[in-house]
């Protein structure tokens, strides 16, 4: 029977029978061996501290059977984990020792084998039996973090006990074996900003109302121990930076409660004048701010927009300036944070305002007409020299300089009009005609005399007016005939006056058609109330013994026959001097002569010839032939009914 006899003091550990079989006894009484049940190896399991560094080989204990004469004949062998290296065995003996320095964070347990033999027939005389060696942990190892260093985040103003990070350190050493793994965190720097639990190892704020603005970054230095704590026990540090975020906790504040910028008068619309800014200790959105005028007599005047760049306010021009008018403006501005935070609005509005003063400056400007455009009119009869209107212009500048005029050349080549330069009137400088030219586009220059590069210019429109001084005239070259042989009221063929399709018409009504020449007239005037003309002949043919005239009332007159034949070999031709008359004022009038041929006409009173000439006959259908019409229709009619 083998046993395993184990050499470390105060380690009291129980047998343990290899294959399940059931010790009985085991004891030693004067040299002799109890019996038991049956034959084979006892074992203890072997236990062996880690890291040993005493000057000889580490005894883990013995091997024995009860086969073993104490005569050398039992040769023991070991086998398994570590066998021949780590561990190595006395084969006379039995003693175990460990030949090395042995880790339990590296193997924390060996199996190994033992056997026992007979030298001389090589047989073992014991079944081979495995046992355990047990690496027992020492506290060699230090908590070590999973990082070296930490970074987190909070926001200030977070209150008192508020999470940051937890950190956690980890023991290689056995936990199930004594404190050696035991950690407990406590914190050697960041106090009394911050604090950490000791078993969770979570930092978390231990001030109320850290202010990012006072301070924005910490360096917090946290130690992981083993022992529970206590004192001898091993430990490690990390580091865990934390920064404290921004919060919208302060408003925007002006630096200064006013503001003077100036802005030259001329300046157009959108002109920069200047920047302010509030500033706000808060960083990112919570720093964003906008501009806004919130009273003042410029607010009409002056715009102000934002910079998101900057976070400035830029005021610009918003109309044209006038110093003469207003020299000095003022505005309250206000500038508000644009993401305010609920949770700190009980500190105060998050807006301040301050007062801008904006001087105009003056500028010499050019002259100033008093309308944007003149429109004079004026009659064409007008005589050389009249006045016929006045422009005016005045310096807008408080000097108040004085203002020549002049005529632009370009615009009156010429020179129909000119003007008085000391006060603006113009007159004319030469005759008008109203039918040549009815308007006149000119422009009048008004210019500084201290400053001769100050000018303006206007356009003055000259409208023409009318005035009757031309006679009405025929409006084209008439040539009439007569038939020789015509009856009274059939001097010609009527068909001589119509086209298609009243020439049948004609025909059958010319027994009474006395007309034989429409006129009409035109009048280079324009009269308001449009052209109304009349006509009569000259005083000493008012009563003609061959042709008489009638005025049809709508600017026409018709030629009538008063005899029953004509004779070409007596008189060819007839001239008619007929007076055209206007309705307007002055009275004008013309004379026109109408020549009348007689020519040769078959019984129709179509012409055949007029000496031989070929007429050319009216083509057109005047108003007297269209009354003609009329009548003939209601003759004809008359005589069917």
């Amino acid at each position: 029977m083998f046993h395993a006899i184990h050499m470390m003091p105060s380690q009291k550990r129980t047998n343990k029978h290899s294959r399940s079989e059931r010790i009985t006894g085991l004891s030693e009484n004067g040299g002799k061996t109890l019996h038991r049940t049956k034959r084979g190896w006892m074992w203890n399991q072997f236990f062996l501290l880690e890291e040993y560094t005493g000057p000889d080989t580490q005894y883990v204990g013995k091997l024995h059977t009860d086969q073993d004469k104490g005569d050398g004949n039992l040769k023991y062998i070991l086998t398994g984990d570590g066998a021949g290296s780590l561990f190595v065995i006395d084969e006379n003996t039995g003693d175990i020792h460990a030949a090395k320095k042995l880790d339990r964070e590296e193997k924390s347990l060996y199996v190994l084998r033992a056997k026992a033999i007979d030298r001389k027939t090589g047989r073992q005389v014991e079944p081979e039996s495995e046992f355990i060696i047990k690496i027992h942990d020492i506290n060699d190892n230090e908590p070590k973090f999973t990082k070296d260093l930490y970074t987190a985040s909070i926001p200030e103003m977070s209150g008192v006990g508020t999470s940051v990070i937890q950190v956690t350190a980890t023991d290689a050493d056995d936990a199930n074996y004594g404190n050696s793994a035991k950690v407990v965190y406590s914190i050697l720097q960041g106090q009394p900003y911050f604090s950490v639990d000791p078993e969770t190892g979570i930092i978390k704020t231990a001030l109320p109302d850290m202010s990012r603005e006072n301070r924005e970054q910490y360096q917090v230095v946290i130690q992981a121990k083993d022992m529970g704590g206590q004192m001898g026990g091993l430990s490690g540090t990390t580091t865990v930076n934390i920064t404290l975020t921004d919060v919208n906790d302060n408003p925007p504040r002006f630096p200064q409660s006013t503001y003077q910028f100036s802005s030259p008068e001329s300046a157009p619309p959108g002109t920069p004048l200047g920047r302010i800014k509030a500033n706000d200790p808060d960083v990112g959105e919570n720093a964003e701010t906008e501009y806004s005028i919130s009273n003042g007599d410029g607010s009409d005047m002056f715009d102000i927009v934002t910079d998101k760049d900057t976070q400035e306010g830029i005021i610009t021009v918003k109309k044209h300036l006038d110093f003469e008018n207003k020299m000095l403006y003022t505005l309250r501005v206000e500038a508000t944070n644009t993401h305010p935070d609920p949770r700190f609005l009980q500190l105060g509005p998050f807006k301040d305002t301050a007062l801008v003063k904006i001087s105009v400056e003056d500028i010499d400007e050019p002259p100033v007409f008093s309308r944007p455009w003149y429109l004079i009119e004026v009659d064409e009869d007008a005589k050389e020299g009249s006045i016929i209107g006045q422009v005016v212009a005045q310096d807008p500048d408080i000097t108040k300089n004085a203002i020549k005029y002049s005529v632009d050349r370009h615009t009156d080549l010429d020179r129909i009009f000119n003007i008085y330069s000391g006060n603006g009137s113009l007159f004319i400088a030469k005759p008008l005609d109203r039918e040549e030219t009815p308007w006149h586009n000119i422009t009048v220059i008004a210019t500084e005399i201290n400053n001769p590069r100050q000018s303006s210019q206007i356009p003055v429109f000259i409208r023409i007016l009318d005035i009757n001084d031309h006679a009405p005239e025929f409006a084209k070259y008439y040539e009439t005939f007569v038939c020789e042989n015509a009856k009274a009221g059939q001097t010609s063929s009527c068909s001589a006056f119509f086209n298609e399709p009243f020439k049948n018409l004609s025909e059958a009504c010319c027994c009474i058609c006395k007309l034989i020449q429409t006129v009409s007239a035109v009048d280079k005037d324009e009269p308001p109330q449009g052209h109304k003309f009349f006509f009569e002949l000259v005083p000493e043919f008012a009563v003609h013994p061959n042709f008489s005239i009638v005025d049809n009332k709508d600017n026409t007159a018709g030629i009538m026959t008063r005899r029953n034949g004509y004779s070409r070999s007596k008189m060819s031709t007839y001239l008619l001097p007929i007076i055209i008359f206007d309705n307007d004022y002055p009275i004008q009038s013309s004379t026109g002569t109408l020549t009348i041929r007689v020519c040769a006409c078959d019984s129709w009173g179509n012409m055949q010839s007029c000496n031989a000439e070929a007429l050319l006959l009216p083509a057109g259908l005047s108003t007297g032939a269209l009354i003609a019409i009329l009548l003939c229709i209601i003759i004809l009619l008359g005589k069917y009914l």
